[in-house]
């Protein structure tokens, strides 16, 4: 079980029958607003309120890379396009949608929705 606190603290409960283990897996030092997993469960996506995306790979020890960071808006929300985890997509409150690559942060596409956009 993956969760976050509100000052960007990412823990992770190992939960065995009636036994648990908790550990911090990251500290962003930002807000986060939502957690995505990919499809096939080896990345998460941690968007914070300031507008930066983060990767996290529980299977490589914990790595934590900052992939997006915001630059004319803040990013509202952020998915994984399917199938597969190479790519995800993005939305900005200026109604900004973005296509990114996970490997390196490379934006592949965008498309302006001419629209402010609110959760």
């Amino acid at each position: 079980l993956y969760f976050f606190a509100q000052e960007g603290i990412l823990f992770f409960y190992h939960i065995k029958g009636l036994q648990y283990e908790m550990k911090i897996c990251a500290d962003i030092l930002q807000p986060i607003s939502s957690l995505i997993f990919s499809p096939d469960y080896t990345v998460l996506l941690l968007v914070t309120d300031q507008g930066t995306v983060y990767t996290y790979k529980p299977a490589r020890s914990g790595e934590t890379v900052k992939l997006l960071d915001t630059c004319s808006s803040c990013f509202l929300a952020a998915d994984f396009l399917t199938p597969g985890n190479k790519y995800c997509v993005s939305v900005t409150i200026s109604g900004e949608v973005q296509v990114w690559l996970l490997e390196d942060g490379t934006c592949l596409s965008k498309l302006n929705l001419d629209i402010e956009v609110h959760v």
